[in-house]
């Protein structure tokens, strides 16, 4: 079992590691998917093919999102950036501008690795705590 998608050796990867890979290529295809399927309808000239392509995209994007919210909550900083910048109407560049101000400063919240997974772990971090203040 192999994917020319993996850069890593699929045996070395954990469980959740490749399960994480397999929803994170499951949501590039419905994203794909969804713009294929809209291309084709602003094209068509046929009513109901038209509506047959619209009703398709639609599909593609409950998939999407179905996809999105298990990564969500499969991965901690997936979740922190998903509350923080999705479903929000301000204006979006403005968005991480107030987050750094709520937090006192630059620079994210978590380091750069906090959302990978321990060997055999949940997905929800790396478990050895903060590093900041030593």
């Amino acid at each position: 079992m192999g994917s020319e998608t993996y850069h890593e050796p699929y045996d070395v990867l954990s469980p959740a590691a490749r399960d994480m890979h397999r929803a994170l290529w499951s949501l590039i295809e419905e994203l794909e998917a969804i713009d294929w399927y809209a291309q084709r309808a602003e094209v068509t000239n046929d009513a109901e093919l038209r509506a047959v392509l619209l009703h398709n995209r639609a599909e593609e994007i409950e998939h999407a999102m179905m996809n999105l919210e298990w990564i969500r909550r499969q991965d901690s900083l997936f979740d922190k950036n998903i509350r923080t910048y999705l479903l929000k109407d301000v204006p979006i560049t403005e968005i991480e501008e107030r987050e750094e101000g709520k937090e006192g400063g630059g620079g994210e919240s978590e380091g750069a690795g906090a959302s990978l997974p321990e060997r055999g772990g949940s997905g929800r971090g790396l478990g050895i705590g903060s590093l900041r203040g030593r």
